[in-house]
């Protein structure tokens, strides 16, 4: 049977915790969360999971699950989500996915072909290969690997031909053939109700929640994790506001250093975030706030 889901994807810091609690409460829903620095369970505060206020209104699930060394892949998430959205379904509760790591998205709704990991000194070898040598010799031998995909590139095509170079001596399969084993599209049906505003009118907000997150205690937070671990390598560590106050709390920046750094992350951060929404045209946009028009629209989708 089709699952039908509320999707509301955005950039950091432009109101989708509000906007996923007023669908919940609205529709009877559940919100599950799709955001990968979420998932950390050290962070609360620094990540903006929603806190205890806005928990007690809905349930909130895929939040904190991970401790500082673990990971998660997109591939991953989405057998986890897929499992909790039909738990959710189960309960006769709408699923309301919020979050903003696009990838996660993509694998939950389209799942892709599953492409090996790539070395990082595979990756670095054709990339100096092709710097040496020039795309079009690169193209010459991927013709060799891959023939139907090099049939496709244009030799100058540098992307996509170190792409393919990449995959058969990582491999020992062409990218062709990787491609041919993408799944079918899951049995989904999805509303997208995207939160954004642009960059300029979002980069103050951003600016203004590193100071709330201070005040709240996210420096505490970070001398917690760094009880457990330390390590600035940890995964755990690598999210934007997490290594500005890890590096703060090592010495190696002082608070205005840290903050300017973690405001300046952030912004780039919310950036290729709208990037990679916008490019998707089944998102229909709202500002933030605009919830009574999000319920409407989720409701007519739901009663379709």
């Amino acid at each position: 049977m089709t699952m039908a889901l509320v999707c509301v994807p955005g950039p950091t810091g432009a109101g989708k915790t509000g906007a996923g609690i007023a669908l919940a409460e609205a529709l009877g829903g559940e919100v599950v969360n799709f955001d990968s620095r979420q998932l950390y369970a050290d962070f609360p505060i620094i990540t903006a999971q929603p806190d205890a206020g806005e928990r007690a209104r809905c349930p909130h699930l895929l939040y904190g699950l991970l401790g500082l060394t673990e990971t998660m892949t997109a591939a991953a998430y989405a057998d986890l989500a897929l499992g909790t959205l039909a738990e959710v379904r189960a309960r006769g509760r709408v699923p309301i996915l919020v979050g903003g790591t696009g990838l996660y998205l993509r694998w939950l709704l389209q799942p892709m072909a599953p492409i090996p990991d790539i070395p990082e000194a595979v990756r670095r070898g054709v990339r100096e290969d092709c710097a040496l040598r020039g795309a079009p010799a690169l193209h010459a031998d991927l013709a060799g690997m891959d023939p139907a995909l090099a049939a496709r590139l244009h030799p100058n095509d540098s992307q996509r031909i170190m792409r393919g170079v990449e995959v058969f001596l990582a491999s020992g399969r062409p990218l062709s053939e990787w491609q041919a084993l993408t799944p079918p599209p899951r049995d989904l049906r999805v509303l997208k109700l995207g939160v954004g505003l642009d960059l300029e009118e979002l980069t103050p907000l951003l600016a203004r929640r590193i100071g709330q997150m201070l005040g709240a205690g996210a420096l505490d937070e970070a001398r917690a994790a760094m009880a457990v671990n330390a390590d600035p390598s940890a995964p755990g560590w690598t999210g934007i506001g997490c290594a500005e106050c890890l590096a703060h709390l090592r010495g190696e920046l002082d608070l205005d250093q840290c903050v300017r750094r973690w405001a300046a992350n952030t912004r780039a951060y919310a950036k290729r975030q709208l990037t990679w929404f916008r490019a998707d045209a089944a998102i229909r946009w709202h500002r933030p706030g605009e919830h009574a028009a999000m319920i409407a629209a989720a409701r007519r989708f739901l009663a379709a």
